[in-house]
């Protein structure tokens, strides 16, 4: 019996395939297998890493993806550790994981997909589409419709810093209950944007959340675990894995809505505030030095709120992001 559990858990390596049919797929398995999703300027294939995990019935399917932008990364490890510790043997439903969604822009380290589109504003793509929104049409149908639940993984992008944040329709009953067991610092309540990946599977009545982890370019080993915590929650919380859900101590806060504020003046931005750090309308939230050091802008806060995010760069023409401000329910 343990030799017969152990061999179980290792994944079998299968050939590329053109879609995700999973019942194709045997049960109490791991398969790896490449998924081909368009073709390059050489006719060789573009193939999506994809993992799967098919426990003891088939549903409910639960899909993870990372990277959608390409440099957004600490959702890698987090997918490859959730299937680590699963034991397909105990499980009930399936687990789909996409650890790199956007392959161009992962291969060159860039947020966008190779012809400069972000993707995550181009969902759920045109099938006679151009190069990106082609790409986008062809993983929603060859992949995401097949999802019961989706969890996206994020972080910020270049020259910014997030803190561990969810957004989720909160009067959603379902997605409200994902978001907050993610033990997530705060929660944004927000339906998702035109063109999200979010927003094409809710609208394909799949419920879904976006989780924002952090920072770029970087693994970041607190907030994995923070977030490979959450993931193993939401599937406790499906009944899909034998294990009591695990609430945070703290209650995440809540925010009824957010926005960046931005700069008018260029040069150089030196922003105050911390992640998570309460402001109160007038605060002072930055300032912006010409190069000479001279002060040549300040900005002040125009509401209370929290810090979700806020900016690193210090080269901040006009127009650039300040912080991202959450107002608290």
């Amino acid at each position: 019996m343990n030799k017969t559990k152990k061999q179980s858990i290792i994944p079998q390596k299968w050939d590329n395939i053109d879609f995700l049919d999973l019942d194709t797929f045997p049960s109490s398995q791991v398969i790896h297998v490449r998924l081909t999703i368009a073709s390059n300027g050489l006719g060789d294939d573009i193939s999506l890493p994809v993992m799967v995990m098919k426990g003891r019935c088939a549903e409910p399917v639960v899909g993870i993806t990372a990277a959608v932008h390409g440099n957004e990364v600490n959702g890698i490890p987090i997918i490859h550790q959730l299937f680590r510790t699963i034991n397909p043997l105990k499980l009930n439903g399936t687990i789909v994981g996409v650890p790199v969604m956007n392959i161009p822009g992962f291969l060159e380290n860039e947020r966008y997909f190779r012809d400069g589109q972000d993707l995550n504003r181009l969902f759920p793509g045109k099938k006679d589409g151009n190069r990106s929104e082609f790409y986008a049409y062809q993983f929603v149908d060859r992949i995401a419709r097949h999802f019961g639940y989706l969890i996206d993984l994020h972080t910020a992008s270049f020259g910014r810093i997030n803190s561990l944040y969810v957004r989720a329709n909160l009067q959603n009953e379902v997605t409200e209950k994902m978001a907050l067991l993610q033990h997530p610092q705060i929660v944004v309540n927000k339906e998702g944007d035109d063109g999200t990946l979010r927003n094409t599977l809710t609208d394909l009545g799949i419920p879904a959340i976006t989780v924002e982890v952090g920072n770029p370019s970087l693994f970041q080993k607190k907030l994995i675990n923070k977030s490979l915590l959450g993931l193993r929650n939401v599937l406790s919380y499906l009944k899909m894995v034998p294990r009591p859900e695990k609430l945070p101590l703290e209650k995440p806060i809540i925010c009824k809505e957010s926005h960046w504020l931005y700069t008018d003046h260029g040069g150089i931005l030196d922003v105050l505030p911390g992640l998570v750090d309460f402001v109160k309308k007038g605060d002072l939230i930055a300032t912006v030095k010409d190069v000479f050091g001279e002060v040549s802008a300040r900005y002040y806060s125009p509401y209370d709120g929290v810090v979700i995010g806020k900016s690193t760069n210090p080269i901040g023409e006009a127009g650039a992001r300040i912080l991202h401000l959450g107002i608290v329910k």
